[in-house]
């Protein structure tokens, strides 16, 4: 998420209020989804990274990005399908242009292939909602091209599942403070769809490549919980792309293709 206020207004926002409130609450969310080899999202890279013969590292966090680099110089590949300049782009900011970068492949048949292999494989309705990370709309409104990416990625996927109009949505999560994020947004639309008389339905997350707390939490038990007390019955949360052999073969022509 990227915020355009004054360093000397957001610092004591951020410190004071975000960081506190929001680690709180993170915790109590990751309890939820920890496995005993720790953060569902660190396991599912290490395991991608291992598959594909490659070094996975976090531009927050450890193993630390900048260390990696100066340790063995590589081609960059952000695991963010669509680019923002929040994601991909901050990642590009922060190597100085020093390393090549991957800047996204929201469009790339094998992403494409391997997304709609998954969700054939585990679907069981038939109406399918593709959901993913938000944005402030006023990001996109300045030329942020990540919404544009997102419908484009959702329009290949329904054209690869022969998916008709009236048999997929597409919504976007994780919305964070007052401001306008894109919408329409996830929660409110599975609450509509129950309550329009939608007992089942299926939920992907394209723009994770692994699953994490905005899926397995947010989706899987956040979401479902008020789908199910709008009226809906089943809500059936595909699993990301993780480990599957179709995604990392993907993946292994993505970082062949380059920047």
């Amino acid at each position: 998420m990227v915020v355009r206020l004054p360093r000397v207004i957001w610092l004591p926002i951020l410190h004071g209020l975000i960081l506190n409130s929001r680690s709180r609450k993170s915790s109590e969310k990751y309890k939820l989804i920890w496995t005993a080899e720790g953060s569902p999202l660190a396991v599912h890279t290490a395991r991608q990274a291992k598959l594909l013969g490659a070094e996975y590292a976090m531009r927050y966090g450890e193993p630390n990005l900048r260390a990696a680099l100066d340790r063995k110089p590589a081609l960059v590949v952000p695991l963010y399908p669509q680019y923002s300049d929040s994601t991909t782009g901050s990642v590009i900011s922060f190597l100085g242009h020093r390393e090549p970068v991957v800047r996204g492949f929201h469009d790339h048949p094998a992403y494409i292939a391997a997304l709609a292999a998954n969700i054939r494989a585990h679907r069981k309705s038939d109406f399918l909602l593709m959901s993913f990370h938000g944005l402030p709309q006023r990001e996109v409104d300045r030329g942020d091209p990540y919404q544009r990416q997102c419908l484009e990625t959702a329009r290949l996927l329904a054209e690869e599942l022969e998916l008709s109009e009236k048999t997929f949505s597409v919504a976007f999560q994780s919305r964070f403070g007052a401001a306008k994020w894109l919408q329409p947004y996830t929660q409110p639309t599975l609450v509509e769809l129950a309550r329009g008389g939608r007992r089942e339905v299926d939920v992907v997350c394209p723009g994770f490549v692994a699953d994490c707390l905005e899926t397995l939490e947010e989706i899987g038990i956040t979401a479902r919980k008020a789908f199910l007390d709008a009226g809906g019955r089943e809500l059936n949360l595909i699993a990301c792309l993780n480990e599957s052999p179709q995604w990392i073969e993907a993946l292994r022509l993505i970082a062949s293709r380059g920047p």
